[in-house]
C-alpha cells in the first residue's frame, strides 16, 4: 500500500474533498465548464458515510482534508458534500482558515445550490431531496429562508439511494420504486423545483425527472455548484489568474484504491486510478 503524506508536484490548484464518491458528479461539472484548470480530489472512503458522525468530528475530518489539499497546493477549495458543507463549512471559514491559511478560500455546495434553486423557482414552492442527515441538519431551508422569507420549503430524506446507487442499481426496477415513493408527498406538495441535496443525486437525475414530471424543475448540487464557480472566479481575478492550467486531475482516496477505481470512475464517466492517502497523521504537522 502506498501511504501519501506530501506531495509537490504540482502547484496552484483547485482541490475538491468529499467523504466518498458523490463529489466526483461535481469535479465532472466543474470540469466540463472549466477544462484548463488542475484539479486535486480526495475522498475520505476509508471513514465514509458521514451522515453519522458528529460536527465535531467532522470538523477535525474538514481540517485534515484542508491540510492535505493544501499541501497539495491547493489555492481554492470545495467542500463537494453536502454534510461537510452544513455542518463544518462555516466553522472551517470562520476560525480555521484565519489562524492557518488566512489566503485559502473554501466553498461548499449549499449556497450556490440554494441559489440556484432561488433563481429557478417561479412559485417559491421548493422541495429538497437529501440523505437524512443533510434533512436533519436543516441547511438547506435555513439557507434558502435566509435569503427569501416567503419560501415554502418541502424536505424528503431518501436514505436508501445512496447505498442502492453504490451498487450500481440505479437502472434497476426496485431504485425506481423506491424512488418513486420518497417523491409521491414532494409532488402532493406543489412544488416547481426539486433540489436534489446529494452529489450522489446526478446519478439518477433522469429517474428525478420522470419520477416528478415534467412541470418541475430540477437543481442539482453539482450542477450548481460548477455553474457558481464560474461565476465566482470571474468575479474573483485575484483567485483566477493564481491557478495553474495543466488541464490535469489527480486523484487521492484514503481506503481502497481499487474499490475507489470502480465506483469512482462510473461517478466521472471516465478511468480514475487513485493512490492511497494518510489523512489522520497530518493533524497538527
Amino acid at each position: 500500500m502506498q501511504i501519501v503524506h506530501s506531495s509537490h508536484n504540482f502547484l496552484l490548484m483547485i482541490g475538491l474533498f468529499d467523504s466518498g464518491f458523490g463529489g466526483l458528479t461535481v469535479l465532472r461539472e466543474i470540469r466540463e465548464r472549466l477544462p484548463d484548470y488542475t484539479y486535486a480530489y480526495l475522498g475520505d472512503s476509508a471513514r465514509m458515510p458521514y451522515g453519522n458522525k458528529t460536527q465535531e468530528t467532522l470538523y477535525r475530518y474538514a481540517r485534515q482534508a484542508v491540510d492535505f489539499l493544501v499541501r497539495q497546493g491547493a489555492t481554492l477549495i470545495i467542500f463537494a458534500c453536502n454534510t461537510v458543507s452544513s455542518e463544518a463549512l462555516r466553522r472551517i471559514q470562520q476560525e480555521y482558515l484565519p489562524e492557518k491559511y488566512p489566503a485559502l478560500k473554501v466553498l461548499g455546495v449549499i449556497r450556490p445550490t440554494v441559489e440556484k434553486a432561488l433563481e429557478t423557482s417561479k412559485t417559491n414552492i421548493i422541495g429538497v431531496a437529501a440523505t437524512r442527515s443533510t434533512v436533519l441538519s436543516g441547511a438547506y431551508e435555513r439557507e434558502l429562508k435566509k435569503l427569501d422569507t416567503t419560501v415554502q420549503v418541502y424536505q424528503q430524506a431518501c436514505p436508501l439511494l445512496v447505498p442502492l446507487i453504490e451498487e450500481g442499481w440505479e437502472k434497476k426496477p426496485e431504485t425506481r420504486m423506491i424512488l418513486k415513493k420518497y417523491l409521491l408527498r414532494l409532488k402532493s406538495c406543489h412544488i416547481d423545483t426539486l433540489v436534489l441535496g446529494c452529489t450522489h443525486y446526478p446519478i439518477l437525475e433522469s429517474e428525478f425527472h420522470r419520477k416528478i414530471g415534467q412541470r418541475v424543475r430540477i437543481v442539482s448540487s453539482a450542477t450548481a455548484t460548477a455553474e457558481k464557480l464560474v461565476d465566482y472566479l470571474s468575479r474573483h481575478p485575484e483567485v483566477e489568474k493564481n491557478l495553474e492550467r495543466k488541464a490535469q486531475s489527480k486523484f487521492f482516496t484514503s481506503d481502497d484504491p481499487a474499490r475507489f477505481t470502480a465506483l469512482g470512475s462510473r461517478f466521472l464517466g471516465e478511468q480514475i486510478a487513485p493512490r492511497q492517502v494518510e489523512l489522520v497523521n497530518l493533524e497538527g504537522v
